[in-house]
């Protein structure tokens, strides 16, 4: 019995395992996010390892991270610096009426409006842009335009993760709850995506090749014309390179035993 339980089979060993997992990626993601333009790939290389983690695809952390980074560096990096652009007018039109703005009131509260629906809608694709692009090949505008339509098509989700992100993101740096502080020093931003991660997972399986998938029901395009490719739409990033680089690996490891 206590073999069993030592066994790193073990379903409990191997869901600790994962946060050990973690701790190396919040390592990763903070030095390789150091120079702030590279954010966008660190990020996209965060969640190719969390959604592998999520289906319980198990493989080489650091290798994996260092894949991701690699090969999607130059788009992720691009979308980055759209989202930090973008994101930057935004913040500042809402400082501008929320604190400088003297005219009507009437104005103030309409234009407040209106650019705190386009914040949550900012909010929402960031929330699906980066999992996408770790997960899915497609151009930059595809790639948008599926975050957003994603966001929306899965509107319960979208809302979930965006609570529970800011719940707990807002408990460890806003209310200084000394727990959840010590959590996010020890597992930082990969943390909240291998959270996000098992809420995405059960979306994208929705949209993945019809042969890499064990569903019943029928791939769908999303949000588009029925007549259009799907490849067009989402086009899935397969790891068999990777798990035939581990295999051999492995293979190795045990040779010399």
């Amino acid at each position: 019995m206590l073999s069993g339980f030592f066994n790193y089979d073990n379903p409990v060993w191997r869901f600790i395992g994962k946060f050990g997992d973690l701790i190396i990626l919040n390592v990763l993601w903070i030095v390789c996010s150091l120079p702030v333009f590279t954010i966008g790939a660190s990020t996209t290389a965060v969640y190719y390892v969390t959604m592998k983690l999520a289906r319980d695809d198990d493989g080489y952390t650091i290798r994996s991270f260092f894949k991701s980074f690699k090969e999607n560096f130059k788009q992720a990096t691009l979308i980055w610096l759209i989202l930090l652009l973008a994101g930057a007018i935004l913040g500042v039109d809402l400082y501008f009426f929320a604190r400088l703005f003297n005219g009507s009131s009437t104005v103030k509260t309409v234009m407040l409006t209106v650019f705190l629906a386009m914040a949550l809608i900012y909010l929402a694709v960031v929330m699906y842009i980066f999992p996408l692009q770790s997960r899915f090949y497609n151009p930059i505008k595809r790639t948008f335009f599926n975050a957003f339509f994603m966001s929306i098509r899965h509107l319960f989700r979208t809302i979930g993760m965006i609570v529970i992100d800011g719940v707990l993101v807002a408990a460890g740096f806003v209310f200084m709850i000394p727990p959840v502080l010590m959590i996010f020093m020890l597992f930082g931003f990969p943390l909240l995506a291998f959270i996000n991660s098992y809420i995405l997972s059960p979306v994208f399986n929705l949209y993945m090749p019809k042969e890499e998938r064990t569903e019943e029901e029928e791939l769908r395009p999303l949000f588009a014309d029925e007549s259009e490719p799907v490849s067009s739409i989402l086009m899935a990033k397969g790891d068999e390179q990777l798990k035939k680089s581990e295999d051999q690996d492995r293979a190795k490891e045990d040779m010399t035993e």
